[in-house]
């Protein structure tokens, strides 16, 4: 693995308190892969081999069952996934494709496991991402079980706006299709809810968003910290 790896990699929360001699014996297995966009880099119901680590591009954390798919996540630089599994030695509850041309860091499972069994610092590290992870968990199955479909496209947008500066205008991170499935509907819901929208403020066209009057479209999305807060 490449210096500059290793120096992204130790920048994380996860390894950034870790013992350097258990630092370089997490690292001594691992290698970074560039990938192009549209691969699958792992499949649910298959072993957990590895701990990825996503230094650029971006990846979609999705399943399938019985001939449906829905998009559950997406990973950006620099961050991990999918710790659970790789922690349980499980198989992966999900798939992962890149979204675009991305480089990935693999860090074999046998070694996280066996290097959370003797630092300290690096189990309380993980213990922390998790309680994160599950936190999360928590809070999208709030948004989709207490909004209704309006709701949930309007606190995204609203998410999404402060993600890009607060600017009144600003471009969706997701292509439509994928946006859907991301907040639970059908691509022909999310085009009746961005109409649905309009009356409290909202212009679209195409992929950028504009949100003339913000205390109306605030009013009608009514965010909460307790669903929308990322970091808490």
């Amino acid at each position: 693995m490449p210096d500059s790896a290793f120096k992204e990699i130790r920048h994380l929360a996860l390894f950034s308190q870790m013992a350097d001699d258990t630092f370089s014996a997490l690292m001594r297995g691992a290698y970074v892969q560039n990938f192009p966009a549209q691969i699958e880099l792992i499949t649910e119901g298959d072993p957990s081999d590895f701990l990825h680590v996503v230094l650029s591009g971006s990846v979609d954390l999705f399943s399938s069952w019985n001939g449906r798919e829905t998009s559950l996540a997406t990973v950006r630089p620099i961050s991990t996934f999918i710790l659970a599994a790789t922690i349980k030695d499980a198989p992966y509850l999900m798939s992962a494709r890149t979204l675009e041309k991305s480089r990935i860091a693999l860090i074999p499972s046998q070694d996280v496991r066996a290097v959370f069994d003797i630092d300290g610092s690096f189990a309380r590290a993980i213990v922390t991402e998790l309680a994160q992870c599950y936190r999360s968990v928590i809070k999208a199955q709030k948004e989709l079980k207490l909004r209704t479909s309006l709701e949930r496209l309007a606190n995204y947008l609203l998410r999404q706006q402060r993600r890009t500066g607060g600017t009144a205008a600003f471009s969706l991170d997701y292509e439509k299709r994928r946006l859907a499935s991301v907040l639970g509907m059908t691509p022909e819901n999310l085009s009746r809810a961005f109409k649905g929208l309009e009356p409290f403020g909202l212009q679209i066209e195409g992929t950028r968003v504009t949100i003339t009057d913000q205390a109306e479209f605030e009013r009608f999305a009514k965010p909460n910290p307790l669903i929308d807060d990322a970091s808490a």
